[in-house]
């Protein structure tokens, strides 16, 4: 295991200086009240190097800088910060922790060789993050307390492999991450630095100093197992692709997604798994991170049939200066089971593979919502009669009813109409529906839907396929029995092909 701590000394100072450049040259600082006084919470380099410290009372720090810049502290902001800068930040590891309130601890085995070796790792961390007007120091080790006890206090960053003992002995023992009182009695007994009571009998620093410094100990020298929360939960199939040059065109971009369907699709065939949703991270040299995803009606890993489905959005991914990392992640996986083929029938059901890519390919062009499969279901009316499919692999536990007519295209509520006054149980002469009169010169009917009592209570229905003069088919009906009233509720419920 390999680690590699960051901490960010002026975290919100910078981001301050990011945000209003022109702060960078004044010594200013972040404010909150105390007890009815302002205390200093943060402080930039200029203002630390003419002696104003966090804590210090605001009034004071004025006394050292007559022109001090006084700035309110943002509650919460460092923690939003951090979880922004995470998220970019898997652009070096696929594990980012946040460590309050400054830093975040990354895990970073088997990735230095990406970058040409440990060395290179950490001065591509601190260069990239000094492009971005970070300060930073960056810290590797065996362990997450070594890494982050010469983060910030040691002078060697780089800690080889084995050696992390070594490189704490002349380290303080703030270096261990301890409570501040352990470390008010510590310093009282003259223990300067963590090789001063290393060596001692461990049942008396238990005793002095509690539990906690024997845990802090054991786990910078490795000897007790510490363990982080990544900020990014990581999918089990997952690609990464970190490009030698930014990235900016769309001939590119597509090489690159090509490139991580090749390998995803080879470890999904060998476990006989396809995947069902997929997403695409671009990580752009300015910090941004663009997304694209797709999704698949059955599990899938073809490579040619997963590119094609990318290859719809790549319009959509806005490089801007380059784009310096990719990284592919299925999100949904599943078993895929061989589909057999059919010696001597050579129809196209919907089990065949075909169909399902088609189906897929519309769904990134015209949405997913805009496909629909529909199944029969146990009702007599109408609009309650069928339902959607959950998939294509979906199969109905009733056929649908194929003894009486139904319209090709059926309203989810019907269309009130009016008619001329019919001849009782018989349809309408002419029928008006928005605006426009229809005059019926064929009609097949009555056909009575009694009302689903169980579900709500109400009339009948008495349904009529009937032409128009210009050929045009329409399911009408009539709600209730025939009254003799002079007006009768009549209602268009849909359309023959």
């Amino acid at each position: 295991k390999r680690f590699v701590a960051i901490w960010f000394r002026f975290l919100l100072t910078d981001w301050f200086i990011i945000r209003r450049p022109e702060l960078g040259k004044l010594p200013f600082v972040l404010a909150s009240p105390d007890h009815g006084r302002m205390v200093v919470t943060a402080a930039n380099t200029l203002a630390e190097n003419l002696g104003v410290i966090k804590g210090m009372v605001v009034a004071d720090a004025r006394a050292f800088i007559p022109g001090l810049e006084v700035i309110d502290y943002p509650p919460g902001q460092s923690e939003k910060l951090l979880k922004r800068i995470a998220d970019w930040s898997t652009c070096f590891s696929p594990v980012v922790a946040i460590d309050l309130s400054d830093g975040l601890i990354v895990d970073v085995t088997g990735c230095a060789h990406l970058w040409g070796g440990e060395s290179a790792y950490l001065t591509e961390i601190h260069k990239r993050f000094a492009s971005r007007g970070y300060q930073v120091r960056a810290g590797m080790a065996d362990t997450i307390g070594a890494a982050w006890a010469v983060s910030r206090f040691g002078k060697e960053l780089l800690v080889e492999a084995g050696s992390s003992t070594e490189a704490l002995l002349s380290l303080p023992p703030a270096a261990l991450r301890l409570e501040p009182e352990v470390l008010e009695r510590l310093f009282k007994l003259g223990l300067r630095e963590i090789k001063d009571f290393l060596r001692m009998p461990r049942s008396s620093l238990r005793r002095r100093f509690g539990q906690g410094l024997l845990e802090r100990l054991d786990q910078a020298m490795g000897y007790e197992a510490e363990f982080i929360e990544s900020v990014t939960p990581i999918e089990p199939y997952q690609e990464r692709l970190p490009c030698l040059e930014p990235i900016v065109s769309a001939t590119g971009i597509e090489i690159a997604i090509n490139h991580l369907l090749e390998a995803l699709c080879a470890r999904l065939k060998k476990e006989g798994k396809g995947l069902r949703v997929a997403r695409l991270k671009c990580f752009r040299v300015d910090g941004e991170i663009i997304g694209i995803g797709i999704s698949t009606n059955r599990p899938s890993s073809s490579m040619k049939h997963l590119s094609r489905l990318f290859e719809t959005k790549i319009s959509t991914i806005e490089p801007a200066l380059g784009i310096e990392l990719f990284l592919l992640e299925a999100q949904k996986v599943e078993e895929q089971d061989a589909v057999q083929e059919r010696i001597w029938d050579s129809s196209c059901g919907l089990d065949h593979p075909d169909l399902s890519e088609l189906l897929d390919r519309l769904s990134g062009k015209i949405g997913a919502s805009a496909i629909r499969r529909y199944l029969p279901d146990e009702h007599y009316w109408p609009e309650r009669s069928i339902k959607k499919a959950n998939s294509l692999d979906e199969i109905s536990s009733t056929a649908w009813k194929l003894d009486r007519p139904r319209p090709l295209q059926l309203f989810p509520e019907p269309q009130p109409v009016e008619v001329t006054a019919p001849i009782p149980d018989y349809p309408p002469m002419l029928f008006r529906y928005k605006g426009r009169v229809h005059k019926i010169i064929k009609a097949d009917g009555p056909e009575r839907i009694e009302q689903e009592w169980w579900i709500q209570e109400g009339q009948h229905r008495d349904y009529y396929a009937v032409e128009d003069e210009e050929g045009q088919r329409y399911w009408l009906f009539r709600s209730g029995h025939y009254t003799g009233e002079t007006k009768y509720q009549w209602f268009l419920h849909g359309f023959f092909a």
